[in-house]
């Protein structure tokens, strides 16, 4: 585990996710499995503040697969862990640089180091620090003649070739090329010890008047080598590629990275996934590459100067494409709800490393979205690769490193702020089937591509389908979605997709969603003073036309607060048909610690409320503990989600409750407010830290089906500065709550 919280794992056993089986060949052991999420902090020195800036970006690995190197980019310094044990990765060194570490690679007696010196774009200047592993000192420092970016070493130790990019200014003339100085190729020859022969006369490969685009101001970005010690180099905003025999420092080949076209994806400025748009000719920029073999190769085309394809190819030494990815990143983003909505018309899900490995005698390619958090495993088949394996990553994936000795497959994920931590996260080889995902949507007929979604915030179970179920999505996205589920498969499926419609409202911020036994849906609308949104009770028919906004109180109103409505729930008291909807905190009227339920009666449109005990904080972190989901359980019983606001490490309170309306009269507003009792039922947080990831602060979403079961969701909020993973959980059956 990487996390470690006081409530004990035994109870996990009830919790079943609704994992994967890919729909490729792969045979059963041939999958990854998520085993560890090792936070970078962890190797800060005693006494330094936990809350310091930490950073994984670029990863390897020693010979032997059991001490990885990463670099942190704000703490200046490589980072050795022990991972002898990939379930209890131990910190071992940080190495100082003195200088803004880009990469790293291991050979068998050293750890090679690019180090930025520059003063600033014009006066680059960067080197090469030559990290002995067995004192884990620096030896050797050797002038790279500029600002370094990838660094690679050849297989044989014979070589270390370093692309330095001397980066354009992006702010300088709205950033166009050309702005020297120029990059190069930078090659240090190895001695048997691992030490640069040629420390004080690196050789240089000059790549200028190579490309079409910014030709006098090359700009390599990512540099890969093949056991033939040829290095293929990307030229990120040139949109090139070149070939390189280190050896003789010659250029064999270059070629245009040329330009791609995908259709059925999102492109719309809205906050909306939908696939409605495309994108044509544009130009590829590949960033990562890597070796599949001596004579092919796969790019990662972010972009970032005027283009980004938005997938990746695969290339053979000639320049030929023998393969390109089209839209299949976009659409597994969209399907798996990890789609970075607010990227949409810029570069969408933003593939940006790529790695190679053998596992199970199959040759795998890995590529990342850095934007979608997530990994994409394809098998190589010589022509067309075949999808296997959707790999949930932590926020911002920015290196990846395969380590077939070991079966494992390594991901450092850099983002280190808004409340989540960088991360390095081990995936190991050989799981008989994929955990994740939990749920995936179907093609949109209309649109051809997949059903987009993400940002769940409530569920709801069809009264009369054991099966069914259904969702929404939250104010992350410009349209509001009520989602229908199939839960009979693994994972469950996305059917089918109905917009809000028929009302003035421009926006609602859905939290809660229960259906009514009138065929429709009452949804809860949480409020925000500052944007104008209101606190709104919504009856809406099947089809999600809007038939009714309720607002509460005027006099309530006024007592609102930005925390509001997150849960609804329908029921019966003394024969009336009422509804129930849970406001997440107190208002400025509550008492500390005590948070309404507000109960509707549709007949005479009145309202009445209830106070709920909140638990206090546990977090050492601090924060607030609120509502998320009402539900109804018959009669007059509900179980209650209650959650702190803290993920990861911090997590303490993820929980469910049941109270009881029997004999209690809900108050008018004005008077002193019933308080319920509640029992403490459901401890979800060894659900939750299952996924052996960042623990998800928000589960949101619970309903209980047609057949009995307990189904839970996560909000991923739309894969924005968060973990894109989505976690529906069956918890068993709902007797368990008793």
């Amino acid at each position: 585990m990487a996390f470690s919280h006081k409530h004990s794992l035994a109870s996990v056993s009830f919790a079943v996710a609704f994992g994967f089986g890919a729909a490729g060949a792969a045979s059963a052991g041939s999958f990854f499995e998520r085993i560890n999420s090792y936070p970078v902090y962890k190797t800060l020195a005693e006494g330094v503040d936990p809350a310091t800036e930490t950073v994984a970006e670029i990863i390897s690995a020693s010979k032997d697969g059991r001490t990885l190197g990463f670099t942190d980019s704000p703490g200046e310094a490589i980072v050795f862990v022990n991972a002898t044990n990939p379930n209890n990765i131990q910190p071992k060194a940080r190495v100082a640089l003195g200088g803004e570490p880009t990469s790293v690679a291991f050979g068998a007696k050293a750890a090679y180091a690019g180090v930025n010196t520059s003063e600033d774009y014009i006066n680059a200047s960067g080197h090469l620090a030559v990290i002995e592993l067995e004192n884990m000192g620096i030896v050797a420092k050797c002038d790279a003649k500029g600002q370094p970016d990838s660094v690679a070493v050849s297989a044989d130790g014979k070589f270390v070739a370093i692309a330095i990019e001397n980066e354009r200014d992006e702010d300088l003339n709205d950033g166009v090329l050309p702005q020297m100085p120029a990059g190069h190729l930078a090659i240090f020859d190895l001695d048997a010890d691992g030490k640069p022969t040629n420390c004080d006369n690196v050789r240089i490969v000059d790549m200028t008047g190579l490309a079409e685009v910014g030709g006098t101001d090359p700009e390599p970005e990512f540099v890969s080598i093949n056991s033939k010690n040829q290095a293929v180099v990307s030229l990120q905003e040139n949109n090139h590629l070149a070939i390189v025999d280190l050896a003789s420092g010659e250029i064999t080949a270059h070629f245009s990275a040329g330009s791609s076209s995908a259709d059925a994806i999102p492109v719309s400025k809205g906050l909306m996934s939908d696939a409605s748009g495309s994108i044509k000719d544009v130009a590829r920029e590949p960033d990562a590459v890597a070796w599949i073999d001596d004579e092919r190769f796969v790019t990662a085309n972010e972009g970032d100067y005027k283009g980004g394809s938005r997938g990746f190819t695969i290339w053979n030494a000639k320049g030929d494409v023998l393969f390109d990815s089209g839209n299949a990143m976009e659409h597994l983003g969209m399907s798996h709800g990890h789609y970075p909505a607010k990227r949409a018309s810029k570069k969408g899900t933003e593939p940006e490393g790529v790695a190679v490995g053998e596992f199970g005698g199959e040759t795998l390619i890995f590529v990342n979205s850095e934007r979608g958090n997530f990994v994409a495993v394809y098998k190589d088949t010589g022509a067309a690769p075949e999808f296997i394996q959707f790999l949930p990553t932590h926020v911002g994936p920015e290196g990846l490193l395969a380590i077939p000795s070991r079966d494992l497959f390594a991901v450092a994920n850099e983002v280190d702020e808004d409340g989540v931590r960088a991360h390095v996260s081990l995936y190991q080889f050989g799981a008989e089937a994929p955990a994740y995902p939990t749920i995936v949507s179907e093609t949109d007929p209309e649109t051809r591509g997949p059903i987009g979604w993400g940002a769940l915030s409530a569920l709801a179970a069809d009264p009369s389908d054991a099966n069914k179920i259904y969702a929404v999505t939250d104010s992350f996205y410009d349209k509001s979605k009520i989602l229908t589920v199939d839960i009979s498969s693994k994972p469950a499926k996305i059917t089918g997709a109905v917009v809000l419609h028929g009302s003035d409202t421009a926006k609602y911020d859905l939290e809660g969603l229960a259906v009514s036994k009138d065929g429709g849906f009452w949804l809860a609308s949480e409020g925000h003073p500052e944007k104008e949104l209101k606190h709104l009770l919504l009856k809406a028919s099947a089809d999600g036309a809007v038939q009714e906004e309720i607002e509460l109180p005027a006099e309530l109103i006024a007592q609102a607060e930005r925390h509001a409505f997150e849960g609804v729930a329908e029921f019966e008291k003394d024969g009336e048909t009422l509804v129930a909807v849970a406001l997440q905190r107190e208002w400025k009227d509550d008492p500390k610690g005590m948070v309404k339920l507000a109960i509707y009666n549709p007949a005479d449109k009145s309202w009445g409320f209830v106070h709920y005990p909140l638990d206090a904080p546990t977090s050492q972190a601090g924060g607030w503990v609120g509502l998320s989901e009402i539900v109804s359980l018959g009669g007059e019983e509900f179980a209650i989600l209650e959650r702190d606001n803290k993920g990861g490490e911090d997590a303490a309170i993820k929980q469910i409750t049941v109270v009881s309306l029997e004999g209690i009269s809900p108050a008018k507003y004005g008077d002193d407010l019933p308080v319920l009792e509640k029992r403490m039922a459901m401890d979800i947080l060894p659900a939750l830290a299952a996924s052996k990831g960042w623990v998800l602060d928000k589960p949101e979403g619970l309903t209980v089906t047609a057949g009995g079961r307990l189904i839970l969701v996560t909000d991923n909020d739309g894969v924005d500065d968060a973990p894109g993973e989505t976690l529906l959980i069956d918890l068993g059956p709902a007797t368990r709550l008793n």
